[in-house]
């Protein structure tokens, strides 16, 4: 008896048909995520009256640098970008050291008191003292006014080191460890010379992270640092607008000159967000094959 054949027609979207649906969904995407800091760039050089008038959606209206004048006429503004530059870079490259110095360990699984180090980093992500007892201990031990006040305290961030620790069990070959220690080669020499080499994608994925961290913090420099020459970048801008609003409201009071005063303001807002933001912006595309590999290798477990 011959078996009856039922011809099957493909069912769904094809291929190529697929492939213009999912361009058109990452273009909407890309878009919602893009405008906001692309509106903010139109306004940071538009009058802010056609800001609030709706007339810059796409281009910018009445086109303007000067809040931009007005934000490096502070005095300040170039000390602050040294110091941001100086806090991210030394920041960026102690936090990634000690990862590494304390992620790789834990990813050994022979390590005497793994499971208890493990369990020690993990609550310290669930409790913590708070920000007077923190403060108490960064002024006990002499850091206050200190930029090492901005590194010490958080040295280690623990979901950074846990992304750290899968990447080296997961993507590091055992084999290649076993073959140094059958080489006579010793734990540091291994380290440096195979497991360093070998983690670079998660390397620029830690440097990314510790790199915004670091450049976007003012709270904790405006905590520890009272001196006004060692403010970051954001902390000095911060204090441009505060400066700047206080004088909008003092004006509405005295002499009536509220408006062009509270439209200086605005003008320096969105510079500010445009000045903060530039820097990680313009880095950022040249770590993102990286950051990506990285990512994705570190925090999947399997």
């Amino acid at each position: 008896m011959k078996a009856n054949t039922i011809s099957r027609k493909p069912t769904g979207l094809s291929e190529k048909s697929s492939d213009i649906v999912l361009v058109i969904f990452c273009v909407l995407i890309l878009v919602i995520v893009a405008y906001p800091l692309y509106y903010v760039l139109v306004a940071s050089v538009s009058d802010p009256y056609d800001v609030f008038a709706g007339k810059t959606f796409l281009l910018p209206s009445q086109f303007t640098l000067d809040g931009y004048k007005a934000v490096f006429a502070d005095d300040n503004i170039l000390t602050g970008l040294f110091n941001s530059v100086k806090y991210t870079v030394i920041g960026t490259v102690f936090s990634v050291v000690m990862l590494y110095l304390t992620a790789y360990p834990l990813s050994v699984k022979d390590l005497p008191g793994r499971k208890f180090f493990s369990i020690f980093f993990i609550i310290t992500m669930y409790f913590g003292g708070g920000m007077v007892p923190t403060y108490l201990i960064v002024k006990e031990t002499g850091l206050i006014n200190s930029m090492w006040a901005l590194f010490l305290p958080g040295g280690v961030a623990v979901g950074n080191m846990i992304i750290m620790r899968n990447f080296f069990e997961n993507s590091i070959p055992k084999e290649m460890i076993e073959a140094a220690d059958i080489d006579g080669a010793s734990k540091w020499t291994t380290f440096i010379k195979i497991v360093v080499p070998l983690s670079r994608s998660i390397m620029a994925v830690m440097v990314v992270f510790s790199m915004v961290a670091y450049w976007n913090d003012w709270f904790t420099s405006m905590i520890y640092l009272p001196s006004p020459d060692k403010a970051p970048l954001p902390l000095v801008l911060r204090n441009i607008l505060i400066k700047s609003s206080a004088s909008a409201s003092q004006a509405s009071m005295i002499s009536g000159g509220f408006a062009e005063l509270n439209k200086m303001t605005e003008m320096i807002k969105f510079s500010s967000i445009i000045i903060a933001a530039l820097p990680m912006l313009v880095i950022y595309p040249f770590v993102q094959k990286y950051f990506e590999k990285g990512f994705m290798a570190g925090a999947v477990k399997g």
